[in-house]
């Protein structure tokens, strides 16, 4: 078949013809070429900027807690698994992106100081993120409208709601956690968590109580009682001891309820926990309240005495009028009370109880004012807790009568003064005791120890003390606190049987089994584990570029058009929709373990 050219080229040069321009010429042409330029408002009337994409897991995150140890134990918990998923928690609250407030119901000003927080980081355009009892028992108050909530029972979740309100949405995670209709305590106790002090392990037993107080705002936001089960909770023990804790705090809403809705008590929960404790490290029962504390007695003088837990008891008695008690629904008189503290004292020598007392509740005449003086009085309590009463939303007893303002503050002033009338320590002074270091002093001034009797014992900073047991003889006794100076030829002992965790590191990532180790897989995790070693990592830029790329991608896939629905009652979007977060994260773990070929575990 003829060719459609008539003649061969040789050579791609032989296209050019003569008539083309030389080289030469191209060149001399090019000096005549004026290239146009391109105006300001071109570029911004038919071209939109775009700011740069908020990626969550790389922001800041300041973290604010109010309230008891189980709120503090909640706070642990959210700021290890924020930190386990990326972000970085400062201690500088300018410096943060989002701030996480986890608040207190108990009393106003602890509410005060937490809506103030809120206005503040608003003014400072700083996101928000609220947990806690308040807006667990109020979500509904005007101040909390349009803010992300995570609930006291969904703390496991806090990394969700964190990522959705960097991206400026609004989420409420507010429901109960339940098994085959059963309430559960709460989020599993293996989750990542930053203790706040490293040598401390604070376990919540349960949360809730079985008590209906009128002036009680907790109960609307903790609920009725809920116990974890006692393996659940040894287990917790045995990691904090092998992460170097060297001091245990039982918490809850009242530990004396524990196990009752289960089938067990707290005495049997004890005697379990006493057996992982090692030699050296010691364990802090939390409060109780003395209608649940009178059936088990015997068993708590035994358990008060154990070498490795503090002889100390926090018993609130809130009042030693039986007709005050009666309207505070307390389910208990003042003679119960004074059994409860009378036996202890009788069988377990020095131990030491402490108490919390409310001046001014509704209805509550000079005559039974004078009864809870006499109380102070006859006992000389060394910890001593007075509350002014202040009237909680929602409660029943704000609906009672109230007590005139300048008589509850003349009475709570007059308890205050008898109480700073005594010394409790003064016979202490020329003992020598042996007591474990786990503090620094508010004025960094000394280490902060305990006795057996959970006594504060200020004693010299010296670093090879810390987490120690020592033993000190007593040379001055103060109002809160005694000094001891370290006897010369004592040695300290360590209790804990692993060097504790730094401050601010991740507890519960890893965990031994015998000779393996099971990993806590975060996506975006930029370690892997090292060829043949088992315990060591080592940074792979490379690969995490690639695998956050293919994360991100899967992300957007799984993002439906306009119109879808999130999961219904439990979160709510603004600004756009997508998946279920929990479908959602579900599959994007399925999808990170068959890339990786590792250990998932959620």
């Amino acid at each position: 078949m003829p060719s459609a050219c008539d003649s061969l080229i040789d050579d791609i040069e032989d296209m050019v013809s003569s008539s083309d321009p030389t080289p030469h010429e191209r060149q001399s042409a090019r000096k005549s070429i004026i290239p146009r330029s391109r105006k300001k408002n071109e570029l911004l009337s038919h071209e939109e900027l775009q700011a740069d994409s908020l990626i969550p897991g790389t922001q800041k995150i300041w973290m604010k807690t109010w309230g008891c140890s189980h709120n503090n134990s909640d706070g642990e918990y959210m700021a290890g698994q924020l930190a386990a998923s990326g972000y970085t928690m400062t201690d500088d609250p300018s410096d943060a992106d989002l701030w996480v407030l986890n608040s207190c119901t108990v009393k106003n000003p602890a509410e005060d100081h937490f809506r103030n927080s809120i206005k503040k980081a608003q003014d400072q355009q700083k996101k928000v993120v609220l947990a806690g009892c308040v807006p667990q028992a109020q979500p509904r108050m005007d101040y909390l409208k349009g803010l992300s909530i995570i609930g006291v029972q969904q703390i496991d979740r806090v990394v969700e709601v964190v990522d959705e309100a960097v991206k400026g949405h609004s989420v409420r995670l507010l429901g109960q956690k339940k098994d085959g209709g059963r309430r559960l305590g709460g989020a599993r106790l293996d989750l990542p968590k930053i203790r706040k002090n490293p040598l401390i392990e604070i376990i919540s037993i349960n949360t809730g109580c079985l008590n209906a107080c009128t002036y009680c705002k907790t109960k609307h936001a903790r609920g009725d009682l809920a116990s974890y089960p006692i393996e659940d909770l040894v287990e917790r023990a045995r990691q904090s001891f092998r992460e170097g804790v060297c001091e245990i705090w039982l918490t809850s809403e009242d530990t004396g309820a524990y196990g009752r809705d289960i089938g067990t008590d707290l005495p049997t929960l004890l005697w379990r926990l006493v057996e992982e404790i090692p030699e050296g490290a010691m364990l802090r029962l939390g409060m109780t309240n003395p209608p649940y504390i009178l059936e088990h007695l015997e068993e708590m003088a035994m358990i008060l005495n154990h070498p490795r837990v503090y002889a100390f008891l926090h018993v609130p008695v809130q009042s030693a009028s039986d007709s005050v008690l009666m309207d505070m629904k307390r389910e208990y008189c003042v003679d119960d009370f004074k059994k409860v503290v009378d036996f202890l004292k009788a069988r377990v020598p020095g131990v030491t109880i402490a108490t919390d007392l409310i001046c001014g509740f509704p209805g509550e005449t000079e005559k039974d004012f004078q009864e809870t003086v006499d109380l102070v009085t006859l006992y000389r309590f060394p910890s001593l807790f007075i509350n002014q009463f202040y009237p909680r939303p929602g409660t029943p007893a704000a609906r009672m009568e109230q007590v005139a303002a300048h008589v509850k503050k003349q009475r709570t002033k007059e308890l205050s003064q008898l109480f700073h009338s005594y010394n409790p320590y003064d016979h202490k002074v020329g003992e020598r005791q042996r007591v474990l270091v786990t503090e620094e002093s508010f004025d960094a001034q000394y280490y902060v120890s305990h006795n057996k009797f959970y006594e504060q014992v200020l004693v010299p900073k010296r670093a090879e003390f810390k987490g120690k047991m020592i033993e000190v003889d007593i040379y001055e006794a103060g109002k809160h606190f005694l000094k001891g100076r370290p006897v010369e030829d004592s040695k300290p002992f360590t209790a804990s049987i692993a060097k504790p965790l730094q401050k601010g590191e991740v507890s519960g990532l890893m965990q031994e089994e015998g000779e393996e180790k099971s990993k806590t897989v975060v996506i975006g995790d930029p370690w892997r584990e090292k060829k043949g070693e088992g315990t060591g990592c080592e940074w792979n830029p490379r690969a995490f570029i690639i695998h956050a790329l293919f994360i991100c991608f899967v992300d957007r896939l799984l993002q439906p058009r306009k119109g879808s629905t999130e999961e219904a009652g439990s979160c709510a979007h603004s600004g756009s929709s997508h998946l279920g977060l929990r479908h959602r994260e579900s599959v994007l773990m399925a999808l990170l373990q068959t890339r990786r070929g590792g250990t998932v575990t959620q």
